[in-house]
């Protein structure tokens, strides 16, 4: 594998530079003094941003964007083989890392690297980690899938020792990095167009935790089945998280105030030590906010610093979102919410806040993971008052005929839920727009682009 020698900064190529993650790592190598240049399918206001930091964006993959001045070309896996730019980087034989190597290479350079993992919640707590870290004066580097309002994008680039990183599962690609701590939030089915099922599942984590070395720190909620198998013949510190008491953190007399967000008492090893209140919504978010206290406490960084992270980090975008009243009273949320679980979890915070009934818009991401947990989407989704089913968002994948959202629609109602297809997002609009009252809570859910809809009717 190629290896960045950051003492001697060189000229790196993004295939892909506009994306979320890549655009971050591009920034971090800039501020660095990297000449970095790139190539994305549009223009954005991240494009934008990199060429005000000092990148050349292409707009547009083609391979003559590919010459011999080029050090190290960096892509994602959204990037196909047959791709221009692709096949001309293999015909020059031009050094190539994917995004996972070059964080992996990047976070090796900072004592206090803070890996981030889990099926659900991870730029949610990755954004509450953020906020306690910068709360303590610590100057983070940050890099997170979502936008912070606190940092004005999903990148900061700090001068201390500590780093912080979501880490995702897919392609394994969380095994690349190198941390001092992760956090393991819940491991569950999900991404099974590339996972053969849970057992899998489940061993990428442990080989996740693995990573870790022995003066190390590995936090894990203490409450999911699949927790001693991922934690045997780890020789790090283990810090368990969790509702359950026997959990070295976690949580009791959980209440909710009038926009759903909790307040605890925070139990560590069964002894009551503090009150802890968020500014983020549902239950799901107490365990979460957990994993960042054992974080917080393993870097001997004081409980006020906590607290005070807490009050002042609000939901990142697209989770639990406030967007706006319509002209009518109906209150509009945007979720990111893709998966059973991550539904449920919304759900429950929704029903913690005051509304009349609930609409839940939901966008199913991908017909693989659409097909393998249609059973579980349907008993998620049936606890809410109204479901309307837009198209499945196809993102890498192509539609097989295998199955539709008309499919979740009829098995929501036959086991007693109330669902409608309608898929178009106009149509779902003039829908809305017909039904929806004062005072209901209209949420907009899916990891593609069904929060148009709310933006949409917003503006009418």
């Amino acid at each position: 594998m190629y290896k960045v020698d950051f003492n001697k900064p060189c000229r790196v190529y993004f295939m892909g530079i506009g994306g979320i993650s890549m655009s971050g790592l591009a920034e971090i190598l800039l501020k660095a003094g990297f000449t970095v240049s790139g190539s994305d399918i549009k223009e954005s206001d991240v494009t934008k941003t990199l060429e005000a930091c000092g990148a050349q964006v292409n707009i547009g993959q083609v391979a003559s964007n590919i010459t011999d001045n080029i050090d190290l070309v960096v892509y994602t896996a959204a990037i196909s083989k047959d791709n221009e730019e692709f096949i001309e980087v293999q015909k020059r034989n031009i050094p190539m890392l994917t995004r996972a190597q070059l964080l992996g290479q990047i976070m090796s350079n900072y004592k206090y690297g803070i890996a981030i993992s889990g099926t659900h919640g991870k730029t949610t707590t990755t954004s509450m980690m953020s906020h306690v870290l910068l709360q303590a004066g610590t100057d983070p580097t940050i890099t997170i899938g979502g936008m912070l309002d606190i940092i004005g994008g999903n990148i900061r680039v700090g001068q201390s020792e500590y780093f912080v990183t979501e880490a995702c599962e897919y392609t394994n690609s969380y095994h690349e990095f190198n941390p001092y701590i992760s956090i393991i939030l819940n491991v569950d089915e999900d991404h099974l167009d590339f996972f053969s099922g849970i057992d899998e599942i489940v061993q990428s984590f442990k080989t996740f935790a693995e990573k870790l070395p022995n003066d190390g720190l590995l936090v894990i909620n203490g409450d999911m089945e699949h927790k001693d198998t991922i934690i045997s013949d780890l020789n790090c510190a283990i810090y368990t998280f969790g509702l359950n008491p026997d959990n070295k953190y976690s949580a009791t007399d959980i209440t909710f105030d009038n926009m759903g967000h909790p307040t605890y008492t925070l139990v560590v090893d069964g002894e009551e030590r503090d009150t802890i209140t968020l500014h983020s919504t549902g239950i799901h978010n107490v365990v979460n906010s957990l994993s960042v206290i054992a974080v917080s406490d393993f870097l001997g960084i004081d409980i006020e610093h906590a607290k005070k992270g807490f009050i002042s980090c609000t939901s990142a975008k697209r989770r639990f979102e406030h967007k706006g009243v319509t002209s009518e009273g109906v209150i509009v949320i945007d979720d990111y919410a893709h998966h059973p679980t991550e539904i449920a979890a919304t759900l429950t915070a929704a029903k913690n806040t005051p509304h009349n009934e609930i609409w839940c818009v939901f966008q199913p991401h991908t017909y693989t993971r659409t097909f393998a947990l249609l059973d579980k989407f349907a008993e998620s989704l049936s606890a809410c008052d109204h479901v309307i089913l837009a198209d499945i968002y196809a993102a890498r994948e192509k539609d097989t005929g295998k199955v539709s959202s008309k499919d979740l629609a009829d098995k929501i109602n036959a086991i007693g839920g109330n669902a409608e297809y309608i898929g178009d997002f106009l149509s779902i609009e003039n829908f809305l727009q017909k039904n929806c009252k004062k005072n209901d809570l209209l949420i907009t859910m899916g990891a593609g682009n069904v929060d148009f809809i709310g933006e949409s009717i917003l503006k009418k």
